[in-house]
C-alpha cells in the first residue's frame, strides 16, 4: 500500500479564509502535504481542482465543502462533504436531508468539530454537532486544529501566546469527541475518524499588533490524516480523486499530528485466516499488528477502553474476542505528553 498525507477542511477567500487556492497549493508543497481537500462554507467553488507541481513534488487540491444552516443561531451541525461535484447547500437546514442527498450524489459526509466549544473572549459561540440521531454520514472529525485552541485560550493574554506558538496548541482529540467516536463504535456504526485543521490564515490585529493567526504553512505541518492506497498519485485527476475518496470511505487512514516527529510510516493491521488494515472487517483468531515511525506511549483500544499499554515501536496482541480495536500513540513534546498517532479501527467479528 502507498500512504499519501492529506490535509482537509480549510478555508479560502471565497469564505472566511485568507488565501487562495493556489497559494494553498504552493503552502501544499512546502510542507510535503500529497492532497488537499479545501472546503470553503457553503459554496463549491467549480474549476479549481488541480495539481500543483515543484520538480518531482506534486500536491494535489481538490474542492469540497463545509455545509451549515446559516439562517440557525447559532450555527450549529457543521458537515464536511466531498466528492459530489454539486452543490447541496441548500439543504442545509435538515441535516438528515443533506447526509441522504450526500450519499445519493456519491459524495462522503464527516461531521465537522462534534465538540466545539465557545470562546467568550472573542464572541466565538458553542458551535458543537447536536443533531446525532442522523444515520448514513462516512465519519466525525476527531481532531480539529482550531477548536482545539478554544479549550487552551482563556483569554486573550493566552490567545497572543498561542498565535505566536501554536506548536503549543494540540494535545489531542478532546475527549469528549473520542467519546462520542468509541459510544458509536459500541452502538455498531461504522464511523471513520479524520483529523482536519480547519485552517483559516486570518489576519488580526489588537492595537499595534497585527499577526497573521496560524498561517496555512503551520496547519500543514500539524494535524493531517494519512491514507493508505494501491498506488501513488498517478497525474490522473479523476483517477486520483476516486482512489483517494475511496480510502476515505474505507477508513484506510489515519490521524497523525506530524510537529512532534512524522507519522508517516505508521501501520495498524491483523492477520488470521484473512488479512486487514484500518477499517477493514476480520473474523475469527487474528494477530493485531502495529508498527510506529518511532517509539511513542502505544494504547491498544477495545471497543472504547485500553487495554494495553506499552513504550516501544512496535506491538503485536494476539486475540480471538470480538471487538472494535484501534491504536493510539502518544509522544512527549514541548514539556507534555501530546497525542501523536490515532488509528481507526479494525473491526474483529
Amino acid at each position: 500500500m502507498k500512504e499519501l498525507v492529506i490535509n482537509l477542511h480549510m478555508h479560502t477567500t471565497y469564505s472566511d479564509g485568507s488565501g487562495t487556492h493556489a497559494e494553498l497549493g504552493q503552502a501544499a508543497l512546502k510542507t510535503g502535504v500529497d492532497v488537499l481537500l479545501v472546503t470553503d462554507h457553503n459554496i463549491l467553488v467549480q474549476g479549481v481542482d488541480a495539481y500543483y507541481k515543484d520538480g518531482k513534488k506534486r500536491a494535489l487540491l481538490l474542492a469540497c465543502e463545509e455545509i451549515h444552516d446559516q439562517d440557525r443561531d447559532p450555527q450549529k451541525n457543521h458537515l464536511l462533504v466531498f466528492g459530489t461535484n454539486q452543490e447541496l447547500a441548500n439543504l442545509a437546514d435538515d441535516p438528515q436531508n443533506l447526509i441522504n442527498a450526500v450519499r445519493r450524489a456519491g459524495g462522503l459526509s464527516f461531521i465537522a468539530h462534534p465538540v466545539d466549544p465557545a470562546m467568550p473572549a472573542f464572541g466565538e459561540t458553542d458551535i458543537s454537532w447536536e443533531d446525532w440521531g442522523v444515520t448514513g454520514y462516512t465519519g466525525i472529525e476527531l481532531w480539529n486544529g482550531f477548536s482545539e485552541l478554544k479549550t487552551v485560550a482563556k483569554g486573550k493574554l493566552d490567545a497572543i501566546y498561542y498565535a505566536f506558538r501554536p506548536q503549543a496548541i494540540p494535545h489531542g482529540p478532546l475527549p469528549k469527541t473520542i467519546q462520542i467516536w468509541d459510544d458509536l463504535l459500541s452502538k455498531g456504526q461504522r464511523v471513520v475518524a479524520v483529523g482536519g485543521s480547519d485552517a483559516h490564515a486570518r489576519h488580526m490585529s489588537m492595537g499595534l499588533l497585527h499577526k497573521t493567526i496560524f498561517p496555512y504553512e503551520y496547519h500543514f505541518s500539524a494535524i493531517n490524516t494519512h491514507i493508505l492506497t494501491p498506488e501513488p498519485l498517478s497525474g490522473n485527476l479523476a483517477q486520483d480523486r476516486k482512489m483517494v475518496f475511496e480510502a476515505l470511505a474505507a477508513g484506510h487512514c489515519f490521524v497523525g499530528y506530524d510537529l512532534p516527529a512524522p507519522t508517516r510510516g505508521f501501520r495498524f493491521s491483523a492477520k488470521g485466516q484473512d488479512s486487514a488494515i484500518m477499517g477493514d472487517a476480520i473474523e475469527g483468531a487474528v494477530t493485531l499488528q502495529a508498527k510506529f515511525p518511532s517509539s511513542a506511549e502505544i494504547k491498544l483500544i477495545k471497543d472504547g477502553k485500553c487495554i494495553k499499554t506499552l513504550h516501544g515501536d512496535t506491538f503485536m496482541h494476539v486475540t480471538d474476542e470480538a471487538g472494535v480495536y484501534r491504536v493510539e500513540g502518544y509522544k512527549q513534546f514541548l514539556g507534555k505528553l501530546r497525542g501523536w498517532i490515532f488509528s481507526n479501527p479494525i473491526y474483529v467479528r
